[in-house]
C-alpha cells in the first residue's frame, strides 16, 4: 500500500559537483587579500599593505551584506546585521589608522 501526501513528489536535493572548499570562494578571496596585504606590509610597504588589509575587510563586509546565509560561507558568522557591522567597522578603523600614521622620515 502506497502513501498518500506531499512526500511523493519530493525530488531529493543533490549536491553538486563543485568541491566543498570552492564552495567557500567568499573567504578564499578575502583571505587572499589580507595574504597579499601581510606580504606588502612585510616588504616594508607599510601604507600600500595597510590600504589592501582594510579594502579586504571591507571587501568581507560587502559580501556578507549581498550574499545569502547559504553563499556566504565562512563569512557567516553571525547575524547578517552583526557581521556588516563589525566587519565595516573594523575596516573603517583600519582605514582610518592607515592614514594617521605618518610617513617615515
Amino acid at each position: 500500500m502506497a502513501k498518500s501526501g506531499s512526500d511523493d513528489n519530493v525530488i531529493p536535493l543533490r549536491r553538486g559537483r563543485t568541491p566543498g572548499w570552492l564552495r567557500q570562494w567568499p573567504i578564499i578571496i578575502v583571505l587572499a587579500g589580507v595574504s597579499l596585504a601581510m606580504v606588502l606590509i612585510s616588504l616594508d610597504s607599510f601604507r600600500r599593505g595597510s590600504v589592501v588589509l582594510s579594502a579586504s575587510v571591507l571587501l568581507a563586509a560587502f559580501l556578507r551584506l549581498l550574499l545569502p546565509d547559504s553563499d556566504a560561507g565562512m563569512l557567516a558568522v553571525r547575524s547578517k546585521k552583526i557581521d556588516v557591522v563589525t566587519l565595516g567597522l573594523l575596516g573603517l578603523g583600519v582605514t582610518i589608522f592607515t592614514f594617521w600614521v605618518p610617513p617615515p622620515s
